[in-house]
Parts: C-alpha cells; sequence; structure tokens
C-alpha cells in the first residue's frame, strides 16, 4: 500500500500535502499538564487496548509505538515522516503513537492533549483528510466519554483549539513567490485572515527548501466546514499567485530561470557530500523544473522520496547505523545520486 507522501495529490505542482488535526480529551483523566505518570500509563494502555481490538477499527492496520521504548533515532524518522510531532518525540512523560499502515492516520496520545488524530493526504485533498478525520473520530467517540462542554465544544488545554478542535493545515511549495519576493507580503495577509504559516515540521519550526504550511489559527466559533472552506480558499489564491509567478519570472528570464533549475539538478547529480539544508534548497528549484515542464528526466513521485530520505533520522534509518554529520553529507549525495540514475527517464 502506498504511503501518502509518496503519490502525486491533486495541484502537486505547488500543494504538497493536506493535513487535518483534532485535539480532543477524554472526561475522566486529568488533563496532560497536570497527570501523573500512572495515570497517563493508564490513559496510554486503554487508547492502545480500544484501537488495536475493536471492530470498528479492522482494516486500518495500526501499529503501536510507546514513545518511551524507541529509541531517539526512530522517533525522529516518525517526525521527519510528520507522522507524530516534535513535541511526542521530545517529550518524557508516559506517551505513544497509532500510525496506520499507509500512514494516512496517526493517534498521538498524551502529547499537548491526551489524543491527537491526524489524518494526512498527498496534494490539495483537504475534504478528504476531514472526512478521515471525522470518521475516526466518530469511531473513538462510540467508544469513549470525550471532555465536551456545550458553550465550549471540546475541551482542550491550549485555549485556541477551544470549539472543535481542529487544526485544518496544507503545506505548499512556494520558490515563485520567495524569488520574487512577495513571501512577507503573503504572511501578513494571512494573518490577517487568522492563517497561521510555519515551518517543514509545524509550531516553532524553521521553513527549508521554501516549504511552507498554513493552517487555522481559530477553533472556536466556526464550524469544521467554515474552517475548511477558509483554508480551502486561501490556498487556491496562493497556488494560483505561486503558478502565475513562476511563468512570470519564466517569461521575463528564460535562460537565468533555466540556468538556476539545471545548475541545481547538476550538482545535485554530481556532489560527492551535501548537507541537509544545501539538497532541500536544490531540490526545490529541480521539483520546480519538473513541474513547470522544463526538467522531464525526472518524476514529481521521485523527488518526494528523496526529499524524505535524505532527511537525517531518515537517512541513517537506510544506512542502517548512526552516522557523523560528516558521514551523513557523504551519503546524502550517493542516495540521492543513485535514486535519480535508478529512476531517470520516467517521463
Amino acid at each position: 500500500m502506498s504511503k501518502w507522501y509518496l503519490e502525486k495529490g491533486p495541484e502537486s505542482d505547488v500543494a504538497i500535502s493536506s493535513r487535518v488535526r483534532l485535539a480532543r480529551n477524554l472526561e475522566k483523566y486529568t488533563f496532560p499538564s497536570r497527570i501523573s505518570d500512572e495515570e497517563a500509563v493508564k490513559l496510554v494502555d486503554e487508547i492502545k487496548t480500544l484501537v488495536l481490538s475493536s471492530d470498528k477499527f479492522k482494516g486500518y492496520n495500526f501499529s503501536y509505538f510507546n514513545m518511551q521504548l524507541i529509541d531517539p533515532l526512530n522517533r525522529q524518522v516518525l517526525v521527519e515522516k510528520h507522522l507524530i510531532s516534535p513535541d511526542l518525540a521530545r517529550g518524557n512523560k508516559p506517551s505513544a503513537a497509532l500510525i496506520s499502515r499507509d500512514e494516512k492516520i496517526s493517534m498521538m496520545v498524551n502529547e499537548e492533549d491526551h489524543l491527537r488524530i491526524q489524518c494526512l493526504f498527498s496534494g490539495m485533498q483537504i475534504d478528504n483528510a476531514v472526512k478521515l478525520g471525522k470518521i475516526v473520530d466518530d469511531k473513538l467517540d462510540s467508544l469513549v466519554e470525550y471532555a465536551f462542554d456545550k458553550e465550549f465544544g471540546y475541551l482542550t488545554c491550549c485555549p485556541t483549539n477551544l470549539g472543535t478542535g481542529i487544526r485544518i493545515s496544507i503545506m505548499m511549495h512556494l520558490p515563485g513567490l520567495a524569488m520574487s519576493g512577495y513571501l512577507n507580503s503573503i504572511f501578513e495577509a494571512c494573518s490577517k485572515l487568522g492563517v497561521a504559516v510555519r515551518g517543514m515540521y509545524g509550531e516553532h519550526t524553521e521553513a527549508q527548501g521554501n516549504l511552507f504550511q498554513f493552517s487555522n489559527q481559530v477553533t472556536l466559533g466556526q464550524s469544521d466546514e467554515e474552517i475548511a472552506k477558509n483554508i480551502k480558499n486561501i490556498a487556491a489564491q496562493i497556488i494560483e499567485q505561486e503558478r502565475r509567478l513562476r511563468e512570470q519570472l519564466y517569461s521575463q528570464n528564460k535562460y537565468m530561470m533555466e540556468d538556476k533549475i539545471f545548475r541545481s539538478l547538476g550538482v545535485i547529480q554530481n556532489a560527492r557530500i551535501i548537507s541537509s539544508d544545501e539538497s532541500l534548497k536544490l531540490l526545490s528549484y529541480v521539483r520546480m523544473g519538473v513541474d513547470m515542464g522544463i526538467i522531464k528526466t525526472v518524476s514529481t513521485e521521485t523527488l518526494n522520496e528523496i526529499m524524505l530520505i535524505t532527511r537525517p533520522a531518515c537517512l541513517q534509518k537506510i544506512i542502517g547505523r548512526e552516522l557523523s554529520p560528516e558521514e551523513r553529507d557523504i551519503e546524502r549525495a550517493n542516495l540521492i545520486k543513485s535514486r535519480l540514475n535508478t529512476n531517470s527517464g520516467e517521463h
């Protein structure tokens, strides 16, 4: 079964992925900010048992990951795949994750809230992510009692998650906006519309490779449908502007654009040593060239795979041992070259 990040979704020339995350707490347990380790263990065990043994979750093939029993490298692999949050990986209290075989669904237990239900799809698929999230949420709701208030909705540890408890985000690749100098104006407009802009791995992370996450800031006073509609409308406008700017830059100086794209491809095809930051920067331009039809020998799916497997933890997982920073840069260059040569001519 294909993983979501290896698929080519709708509007994939700009939209990388769509994510829905639902924050939920159970009525009978103390909230995570004050929960004891003993109670936290009971909560983890209850959710694990419900998800792995209930008929309601048959067919999803969930795997269970106890965060306290997983070594730091494998925890970071899950972060790099966007399956758990950096906060869950760093946490030292009893916590866990349940992840479906296709990795479209993940449940984080004892992160900021008792439960974080996350659904991920490739490309612009917000509606599908919302639909799947509601299905999983309804199944759990029939098995446990959520902390809920008639006035405030779902009760959460952070007030910004009160109400629906839903965060809808879309990750977009925006080299055109970056090269044209319009990113700050886009960010300011989004802030006024209640949309937060973050880096690759969400809150408190920096943007790399011209990848940005856009998500709703407010969950109280709006329905799931209203939040989804707002994010979709904003994303559609950004996608349209990004495409227009790419074409504008290309028409204004075709040779400069082609030189930047093919020079980037040449470096990643021939480099002997390459850092994580440099590879993402160069892969951003290569991806733009592929999406614009300038490069015809590399597929979007291949680039999706390369962008994932060359992250520090995933790279070490593939090599089979921990690597020094210098060794990672060498192995990253080898792996990129290998994948590009294996998948060249796909078009």
